[in-house]
């Protein structure tokens, strides 16, 4: 493994978006400013979202997905073929309207066609790469940070199962004819990253707890699928994806959904984590593990030697502050399953996977990063 592999502290990707950020968005999206003028503020607010983090101390660094509506949009709106539209800020406020935090969240319905991912689409024509936005995201990123920037990609898991496959029949003949070209999209993604010194490219996988979540499976089930099949072919994809790009590092990050502090899916990693952990030949599994939603340690039992695990144990849900000896704490009954030199310790997840981010404020965002670079000096040096 590289130095990036065995990093003790890490952050999940997305960081809450400024005032003024959101404000232009707005403008942005009514036709009040030019794309131009919104760019000048997403750039000032990676500028921004670098310094917090390196002034925290941590080992790597994000542009906090400040450019993004949504951290799906790594793949939703770098690609062309979907029957899908465009999406703005106010949509995405509209979309979690009387909804309460801390509680199960379940994306509303919509009669209009929505944005690609972010909702369940059809294709129209097969996908092709047509604006490379992670490559844009780490070339400026890259251009501003001291510390190595990495990027984040939605996997094609989420991707896969936010596909209208019975809807693009004529397109596509079935679900593995359409991932390969998912595959091959984000392989040219990756590979571009990498050719453009990139380090470390991260996976998000948050569907890979629906394979624990009883009603998600009830409605693969209800759509005639098999969830083991659905489980299978994307542990094959998401290997698929990162396979041949000798000194770059790979982490995969699952999740139980993160949407204005509210979740999507619950159950442990047990179901899962032997075929998960040794069908991956990622090098960090960034694991949620903020809340008794996921079980126990045990699960980490069955990470091969060699693999670090970085344990989302401070919440980016709430902005009660955690505590460093509880942390550490924690830390000692995970190494009860896994050796200590195979840990690492990050946020459960991002802060704002969306433009309306989480309910907290950004001192509370500071203290929080700054809480996992101090546990982590504490229990590692």
């Amino acid at each position: 493994m590289n130095d990036l592999a065995k990093i003790r502290t890490d952050v999940v990707g997305s960081l809450l978006r400024p005032a003024n950020l959101k404000d232009a968005r707005v403008r942005f999206d009514d036709g009040e400013i030019s794309e131009e003028e919104l760019r000048a503020i997403e750039e000032e607010a990676v500028r921004a979202a670098v310094r917090l983090q390196e002034d925290a101390g941590l080992d790597v660094v994000t542009d906090g997905e400040q450019r993004r509506l949504n951290f799906q949009d790594s793949f939703g709106a770098s690609v062309e073929g979907y029957d899908a539209t465009r999406s703005t800020l106010k949509a995405y406020e509209h979309r979690v309207e009387g909804s309460s935090p801390l509680r199960r969240w379940e994306i509303p319905k919509i009669q209009q066609a929505g944005t690609a991912v972010a909702h369940r689409r059809p294709a129209k024509e097969r996908l092709r790469l047509a604006h490379n936005i992670p490559l844009e995201e780490y070339r400026f990123v890259s251009g501003v940070a001291k510390k190595p920037a990495k990027v984040s990609l939605i996997g094609p898991d989420r991707i896969s199962q936010r596909f209208d496959y019975q809807a693009s029949i004529p397109v596509y003949r079935d679900m593995d004819d359409f991932l390969a070209d998912v595959v091959a999209i984000e392989r040219a993604i990756v590979k571009s990253l990498v050719d453009a010194g990139c380090c470390y490219v991260q996976i998000d996988a948050p569907g890979f707890t629906a394979y624990v979540d009883p009603p998600s499976l009830a409605q693969m089930r209800g759509r005639g699928e098999d969830p083991m099949a659905n489980f299978a072919r994307s542990l094959e994809a998401e290997a698929a994806i990162v396979a041949g790009f000798p000194g770059a590092t790979f982490g995969i990050h699952l999740c139980r959904g993160n949407q204005r502090s509210m979740w999507h899916r619950e159950g442990s990693y047990d179901a899962i984590a032997e075929r998960l952990f040794s069908a991956l030949p990622h090098d960090r599994f960034l694991l949620e593990y903020d809340s008794p939603r996921a079980g126990s340690f045990a699960p980490l039992r069955f990470v091969p030697k060699g693999k670090l695990v970085v344990l989302g144990l401070v919440s980016t849900k709430v902005p009660d502050l955690e505590k460093v000896d509880d942390l550490k704490r924690r830390i000692d009954e995970a190494a009860k399953h896994l050796p200590l030199d195979q840990l690492a310790i990050s946020p459960q997840c991002g802060f704002a996977s969306d433009v309306v981010g989480n309910l907290l404020g950004p001192e509370d965002q500071k203290r929080k990063l700054e809480l996992v670079v101090d546990t982590a000096r504490q229990v590692w040096g």
